[in-house]
């Protein structure tokens, strides 16, 4: 007894066409024989999964199965014509499911049976350099470009012109690859950009798409090829590109420039220029997130004491105040003087961390003062201790001698 074709698909009797479309499209990668071969049940799971879809797929078929059940969709279904009057004994190829999704889209670039992937899963597989497209000539690839930035820049934004070589469109030709701008119909494949090549198997007929060795798939032909770029259209070149870093950038963002990467070949869609952002060292400050860390050295007496000091900012000197009784890696917070946040308004924070200052040299003089300063109990905690200690082994001495 056959199974409830909503059943088959996965979906409900109120799904829509975009539904019903996608759980087939899922289920028929799933089964297809050529991702199962010699599995008998995936066979027959192949074949169910297009019966359901042909009748559900169309609004006819799909009205008089929910009035009359399969009953209502007769023997057409079940005929192996599969969606969309595939043939071959109900097995439909591979690249034909790919383009009943992608309405009748052309192989891409590579020549790979499986290309139709990238239309489906939206380009996942690849990443968008050396593009076709039947209407535009071949896409241009993209271009990375590394830049470095200070973190004076990435505090506020900054406006960089670069100069980049690349792909450009040649002069001569306009970009046609022809000296006098024409194309004609390509011989080969007669104007479809693609060669389809047949194969008999036991499962039925299967058919390879593939880009058209002659053409690239562009269906034309140059005539009267340009020698300057040698008929692509595109020759190398230098170009001045400006680029706008937005405040509090980190290394690994990046910024895309649509249509700033290489030319597309003969009229091709420019490919993107990709900035990708390397944030160089600082000297004196350490960041964290949108926050900066200076380390300040303070001598012992004004930790003591408390003092005022210039601090360094990235964009100046502010005075901080250092309380007196300041403990070794306080952090003293100067607000507003970090880095811009990227995402909404507002600015980090500077935050100083204070250490004590210990000279490896000192002279006489200072050597003196800090032995009397070590016998004070309140300056070395541990001095009244050590006195008493050496007074009774002193005592202990005189008795024993």
């Amino acid at each position: 007894m056959k199974r409830d074709y909503y059943e088959v698909l996965g979906v409900s009797r109120s799904a829509d066409k975009d539904e019903i479309k996608k759980a087939y499209r899922k289920l028929a990668l799933k089964y297809h024989p050529d991702k199962n071969p010699d599995n008998k049940e995936a066979e027959e799971k192949f074949k169910e999964v297009n019966e359901a879809y042909e009748v559900l797929s169309n609004d006819d078929k799909r009205r008089r199965y929910d009035q009359f059940g399969h009953a209502g969709v007769g023997s057409s279904a079940a005929s192996g014509g599969g969606p969309g009057g595939f043939g071959g004994g109900g097995y439909a190829d591979i690249n034909d499911i790919f383009e009943m999704f992608t309405g009748g889209g052309r192989a891409r670039a590579g020549g790979s049976p499986f290309s139709g992937f990238e239309d489906i899963f939206g380009g996942g597989f690849g990443g968008g350099a050396g593009r076709r497209s039947r209407s535009t000539g071949i896409h241009g690839t993209d271009l990375k470009i590394r830049l470095k930035l200070t973190l004076e820049e990435i505090a506020k934004g900054v406006e960089k012109t670069l100069k980049i070589k690349k792909q450009v469109v040649c002069q001569d030709c306009n970009g046609t690859g022809s000296k006098t701008g024409k194309t004609e119909t390509c011989p080969t494949c007669h104007g479809s950009g693609e060669i389809r090549q047949a194969s008999k198997t036991m499962f039925g007929q299967f058919v390879n798409i593939v880009p058209c060795p002659t053409c690239g798939g562009e269906g034309q032909v140059v005539k009267d090829r340009c020698t300057a770029c040698y008929g692509e259209g595109i020759k190398q070149g230098e170009v001045t590109v400006k680029v706008n870093v937005p405040a509090g950038v980190q290394e690994g963002n990046y910024i895309t420039l649509q249509g700033q990467g290489n030319a597309g070949p003969r009229g091709g869609t420019p490919g993107d220029l990709i900035v990708i952002i390397e944030e160089k060292p600082h000297e004196q400050f350490k960041r964290n997130g949108d926050d900066i860390i200076y380390d300040l050295a303070v001598g012992f007496p004004d930790l003591v004491m408390g003092t005022k000091v210039d601090v360094p900012t990235l964009d100046g000197h502010v005075k901080l105040t250092v309380p007196a009784g300041t403990q070794p890696n306080t952090m003293l917070r100067i607000g507003g003087k970090g880095i811009g946040h990227l995402k909404g308004g507002g600015t980090g924070d500077l935050y100083v961390r204070v250490n004590v200052y210990v000279p490896k040299d000192v002279s006489g003089k200072d050597r003196d003062l800090l032995k009397e300063l070590r016998k004070s109990s309140h300056i070395c905690p541990n001095s009244s201790d050590q006195e008493h200690e050496k007074s009774i082994f002193e005592k202990a001495k005189d008795i024993f001698s």
